[in-house]
């Protein structure tokens, strides 16, 4: 899409105009959707009179909210969504054009977070709804090599969908879906096929897994509001482009204050059977 950047860095429709709209389009994202395109946001043509945020998923409105065109570019297609200024700054960001669709559906709250209809259903808390999953961030070290690391914890017994229980199938439905059980933390993962981590602006936004009869990608996890994390872990990724994913039942990891402490606790819930992993492509960008 051709267009030349904007004179200053970003442009503020309440600071040029009467009307106080308060839509930030960054030089990055101008350049990508050209400058008459970019004009059109700001004077109100194209701009939505209220939106999901991209990050937060609560409501925005751009004449009341100063809010973020972000710009979601893949091989071949584009789609531009909308962002509190506070949850994320305006920017172009890269993902594939497989994960695209999916991605996008996921964090601007367009498709369900589990594909209940097909066969990729998330999992559920006996009582029945949603699951609530716990993530922390964390890094490993396998190798000599730190690996940034996400540690998912359900707050409650997980249930099979459709099932009412008792028990709790939290690591038999990963490892249907092809998570490994982890019997040795020194060891690296495998690439799970079709699982990404989605990052923006440095921060996570989402656990992005295959949809039902290959259709694209929704959030396995999604974050209600993005989650920040250490500059050492978004070096990490940075070099990797990868995130190690480790899983165990409700009650196996508890919140650690220290990384060698949570790492103790991968080493016994993984002596106790009751540690899946899996490593995941970064989609995204992890610079903030």
């Amino acid at each position: 899409m051709p267009g030349e950047p904007g004179a200053s860095r970003t442009r503020t429709y309440a600071e040029e105009h009467p009307v106080p709209r308060m839509l930030d389009v960054s030089d990055e994202v101008r350049a990508e959707i050209g400058d008459e395109e970019a004009d059109r946001l700001l004077v109100g043509d194209d701009a939505p009179r209220s939106y999901d945020c991209t990050s937060c998923r609560t409501p925005g409105d751009p004449e009341n909210d100063r809010t973020s065109t972000v710009l979601f570019v893949g091989e071949e297609t584009a789609v531009l969504a909308f962002a509190h200024a506070t949850c994320i700054p305006s920017q172009v960001v890269s993902v594939s054009e497989e994960q695209l669709q999916g991605a996008v559906r996921s964090i601007t709250g367009d498709s369900p977070a589990s594909a209940q209809d097909g066969g990729t259903a998330a999992p559920q808390n006996v009582p029945g709804g949603q699951a609530v999953l716990g993530i922390t961030s964390g890094l490993v070290l396998i190798g000599g090599e730190l690996h940034p690391a996400l540690v998912v914890e359900p707050t409650a017994p997980i249930a099979r969908p459709g099932s009412d229980g008792p028990g709790d199938d939290f690591l038999p439905l990963l490892i249907e879906q092809g998570f490994i059980p982890v019997t040795d933390t020194a060891e690296l993962p495998t690439l799970l096929g079709g699982w990404s981590v989605l990052l923006a602006a440095g921060q996570l936004h989402a656990v992005l897994q295959p949809g039902a009869e290959g259709g694209g990608q929704v959030a396995w996890w999604q974050a209600h509001q993005a989650l920040s994390v250490t500059d050492g872990w978004r070096a990490a990724v940075q070099k990797t482009q990868r995130v190690l994913i480790y899983a165990a039942p409700v009650g196996s990891i508890g919140q650690q204050p220290r990384e060698d402490l949570l790492r103790d606790a991968l080493d016994k819930a993984a002596a106790a059977g009751k540690l899946v992993a899996a490593a995941m492509p970064l989609a995204g960008t992890p610079g903030a």
